[in-house]
């Protein structure tokens, strides 16, 4: 039991990267981007491909963190140059994207154990040799999901993150401030896919594999974590019990802004529901339909639609 709470805590924080991007188009831009269903198993297929080349895992992820951005950067020129919009963008680039993980590794791609993942590199091994692979998993996915969550909320205090987040709630004024709200588009939508990618990189390293259908499904698990992690940050911040819990400087910093720490909340508690779902007896071939239904919950619960919720 101990073994399954970790690998499903594990699962929730390497997934938040996922979350991270979603949260960005889809909250803070106001972007319903589907490039995601794509640009995860891009990231996975990028990096098996060079895993099985021989290529330093950590590089892998910066690579695949590169393909994703440039996946996104496509979308965003095809809705801000071409003036298509944004959601058969992101259609057609995730439809196009296909194709191109098919020709990069084909359907399947297994990663032999004898290839050195991030879990099992040199580096890990130096610091983490004396721990289990499980152990070295969950320790490697929350420093991960925290580093970048920092990195993303020091960004968001930036001018240039100001102005992204300003891109979403108010155009108009962006384009006073005389800066290109479409330029702060792209920018937001690569960001976003690059994460994606860096998730889908990430997943690949922990299962050893890559598989063109892993991206089925990704933009709703992302949505319903959005919404899960803002319900519960919302009920946490008005509750008294929060008011101490935020005098911990640790918990203060992780904490805000609202929105990653709601989003990174939210990963993990849908990866245990839908872990809960399969040990009830679902079938673990009903994923899908669990994620559904269980995104379904979510709206029915919020009493709301989702697309209030969200950029609420």
């Amino acid at each position: 039991m101990a073994d399954l709470i970790v690998s499903t805590l594990t699962q929730g924080l390497i997934y938040a990267l996922l979350s991270y991007g979603v949260y960005i188009t889809y909250s803070v831009l106001d972007f319903p981007d589907l490039t995601v269903d794509s640009s995860f198993p891009l990231g996975a297929a990028v990096t098996a491909i060079l895993l099985l080349q021989g290529v330093n895992p950590w590089v892998t992820l910066l690579c695949a963190a590169g393909a994703g951005a440039i996946a996104g950067l496509c979308t965003g020129l095809i809705h801000v140059k071409l003036k298509v919009r944004d959601l058969l963008a992101g259609i057609i680039t995730m439809t196009a994207l296909s194709s191109i993980n098919l020709v990069l590794a084909g359907s399947n791609v297994t990663v032999e154990r004898a290839v050195d993942t991030i879990f099992t590199s040199p580096l890990t091994m130096t610091l983490f040799g004396d721990l289990s692979l499980t152990t070295r998993k969950l320790i490697l996915s929350l420093v991960l999901a925290v580093v970048i969550k920092l990195l993303l909320d020091l960004y968001f205090r930036t001018k240039s993150g100001l102005l992204l987040r300003a891109t979403g709630d108010n155009g108009t004024l962006v384009t006073t401030l005389a800066q290109n709200k479409g330029n702060m588009k792209i920018l937001g939508v690569v960001i976003a896919n690059a994460l994606v990618a860096l998730c889908g990189a990430v997943v690949c390293q922990e299962q050893r594999s890559y598989s063109a259908v892993m991206g089925i499904g990704q933009v709703v698990f992302g949505l319903a974590t959005v919404i899960i992690g803002i319900s519960l940050i919302r009920f946490f911040t008005r509750s008294k019990a929060a008011q101490g819990l935020r005098k911990v400087p640790v918990l203060r910093v992780l904490a805000t802004p609202k929105g990653t720490m709601a989003v990174l909340l939210g990963s993990i508690i849908y990866k245990f529901c839908v872990q809960i779902a399969i040990n009830a007896g679902l079938p673990a071939n009903m994923l899908k339909f669990i994620t559904a239904a269980l995104f379904l919950v979510v709206l029915v619960i919020a009493g709301r639609r989702g697309e209030e919720i969200i950029h609420a």
